[in-house]
């Protein structure tokens, strides 16, 4: 998964699920235009996801795109998203467990309409993450997280990486507080009550950055529009 719409390492990724004959489903629910060593993220495996939610990059207001590097498969996922209804003039027969996964007319325009855009969203909010760099230089303690090494990132959140837990706070506090809205990131769900109880390894660097990650305004300026 492609956090803030930063590249992981894919292609390593890739390459050990093709040693070890694993297929690669590919969450690039964040990372739509961004790219690692010139490849869009989400191409990397058969099957690639990118959200339209309401709060991503590009929106239809929900819902989101398959992408598939086997068009047999993007057939067949097609055809189960539309209830698995075999075409025929007057008859309803299916042919396998179907759903009404299709996106409205309505909701896809708006998305088409977007997608023509998302060039200048995505250099708007590189300028916003550029200006973060710059500003954050000037304070100890707090680094704004950029994109890894051969990589091209969306900056879908924009995000700092505070010293510990109690500075996180502090950050969260004094931001809000005068009108900034910044979050922290996700709630670890093995710290939500129905989860609690399931398997972990400890999640030690998962916990390190739950307690010290704030994702800060990140929004398209209308001004770079």
């Amino acid at each position: 998964m492609h956090t803030f719409g930063h590249p992981v390492r894919i292609e390593e990724l890739a390459a050990l699920c093709e040693e070890w004959h694993i297929e690669l489903v590919e969450d690039a629910a964040e990372s739509i235009g961004s790219t690692y060593e010139g490849k869009h993220t989400g191409t990397f495996g058969k099957i690639g996801a990118i959200s339209f939610n309401g709060n991503k990059t590009i929106t239809t207001g929900g819902g989101g795109m398959m992408l598939f590097n086997d068009e047999a498969l993007g057939e067949y996922a097609k055809h189960i998203t539309t209830q698995a209804k075999v075409p025929h003039r007057w008859e309803f027969c299916h042919d396998h467990i179907g759903y009404n996964y299709r996106m409205p007319n309505i909701n896809a325009a708006l998305g088409c309409a977007q997608l023509e855009n998302l060039d200048k969203y995505i250099a708007s909010k590189r300028k916003v993450a550029q200006e973060y760099i710059e500003f954050f230089k000037n304070f100890d303690g707090i680094d704004f997280f950029v994109e890894p090494v051969n990589t091209f990132s969306n900056y879908w959140l924009s995000a700092v990486v505070l010293k510990d837990k109690e500075a996180q706070l502090e950050f969260l506090q004094q931001t809000n507080d005068n009108g900034v809205m910044t979050r922290p990131i996700w709630e670890l769900m093995n710290r939500l009550p129905m989860f609690e109880n399931c398997e972990n390894d400890g999640l030690k660097n998962t916990i390190w950055f739950a307690d010290r990650v704030v994702n800060i305004p990140s929004s398209v300026r209308v001004e770079d529009l």
